[in-house]
């Protein structure tokens, strides 16, 4: 598993503040030892990693899994999964929502 999809998104993070090795915010040319604890703030929740080991040359993703271990409790990820937003199909071609279509949406998610 990455913890994230691309390095632009990484740097992304590590600017905004949202990446942390131990207690410290760090910045994206930061370079990780193995056996520290990576914090990751992917609201609401906080996601914890630990670095089993780190190689020189980019991998591929799958090989990316056995580099990392995610540590984050499972009643955290359990948060996470509920927060996901779920987004309506509209036939392609039929055009934005009307003003009426679209309190009929709002009522619909409503009662869910």
């Amino acid at each position: 598993m990455r913890i994230f999809k691309s390095r632009s998104l990484a740097t992304e993070a590590c600017g905004k503040g949202h990446v942390s090795i131990g207690e410290a915010r760090v910045k994206a040319s930061r370079e990780v030892k193995p056996g520290e604890k990576v914090k990751v703030r992917v609201p609401p929740i906080e996601r914890e990693y630990i670095v089993k080991q780190v190689t020189d040359k980019r991998v591929s993703a799958q090989l990316a899994t056995e580099l990392v271990e995610e540590t984050t409790p499972p009643e955290r990820l359990e948060i996470l999964k509920g927060t996901l937003v779920r987004h309506e199909q509209r036939e392609r071609g039929s055009g934005r929502p009307t003003k009426r279509d679209r309190r009929l949406i709002d009522r619909l998610k409503e009662e869910e």
